[in-house]
């Protein structure tokens, strides 16, 4: 039997990615990476977690790893398992084993999504103790210093079968994000998006108008990242209406009434 640790690659982000603060996130996430605390990110979809998460690994120089959570995400996806290989039996390490190998930060995205007895394998790296089981090689992995645990989830996805369990979510420092002011969310678009500032404050109106509608026939308004995909249709050449409508109008819902309603929308912004 061969046994060696084939470590998935890790994602290191030589350029700063464009992040815009809205709040001490910045400091929060610096201090609990100097105190080995793992942080919790809350937000709704598209408001800038995962760019966040992106935007520190580079500003403190550690590789990063990014699951996507799942129904179907099972411990083996995240610890390891062995394979086959020619005629060798091999363990190959899962994303969450790799990166606490390497001292990396770990991002698992919508936790919530996970299967519960996946979600518990991280329980000990998320307290004092910081080390991984691997249960199939008889193993305690140690994180080192520089290895940090992020989750995030949508608070507003939330039900009775999918929530974080108390002594999940009580070993970590939590911090909420939303979309930004209007002002600081024009400047967003019109970076990404390479729009003027004018466009961008116009989609940044509609984001607003589709948002006053969450819970009247809308789960979530329009995110700064589908404001940002329209910015860059308009870029490319495409009509401000027809951008809208593709990547918002029709991003946001399938019924035909809401369709309407979000087609008046984008006439009366554009």
């Amino acid at each position: 039997m061969k046994i060696e640790t084939l470590a998935p690659q890790l994602a290191t982000i030589a350029e700063e990615p464009y992040y815009q603060a809205i709040g001490d996130e910045t400091a929060l996430f610096e201090a609990a990476y100097a105190r080995r605390l793992p942080l919790l990110l809350k937000g709704p979809t598209g408001c800038g977690k995962t760019r966040f998460v992106e935007y520190m690994a580079w500003r403190l120089k550690r590789p990063l790893v990014t699951v996507a959570c799942h129904d179907d995400l099972t411990t083996a996806d995240l610890v390891g398992r062995y394979l086959i290989v020619g005629n060798q039996t091999t363990w190959v390490d899962g994303p969450l084993t790799a990166a606490v190998r390497a001292g990396a930060i770990c991002y698992l995205d919508e936790i919530v999504e996970a299967r519960k007895d996946t979600i518990v394998v991280i329980h000990p790296l998320a307290d004092a103790r910081r080390m991984l089981a691997v249960d199939k090689r008889g193993e305690m992995v140690m994180a080192p210093d520089s290895f940090m645990l992020v989750v995030s989830y949508n608070p507003g996805y939330q039900s009775v079968l999918k929530e974080i369990k108390p002594s999940t979510r009580q070993r970590f420092v939590a911090v909420d994000f939303d979309y930004p002011e209007a002002a600081v969310e024009a400047g967003i678009v019109a970076t990404e998006g390479k729009v003027d500032i004018d466009t961008a404050r116009r989609l940044v109106k509609l984001g607003e108008l589709t948002r006053n509608l969450k819970g009247a026939g809308l789960d979530e308004g329009a995110s700064t990242r589908l404001l940002v995909h329209a910015a860059q249709l308009i870029g490319a050449g495409i009509t401000p209406h027809a951008a809208c409508t593709a990547a918002v109008a029709r991003a946001l819902s399938d019924d035909p009434d809401m369709n309407g309603t979000l087609d008046d929308l984008v006439r009366a912004v554009f």
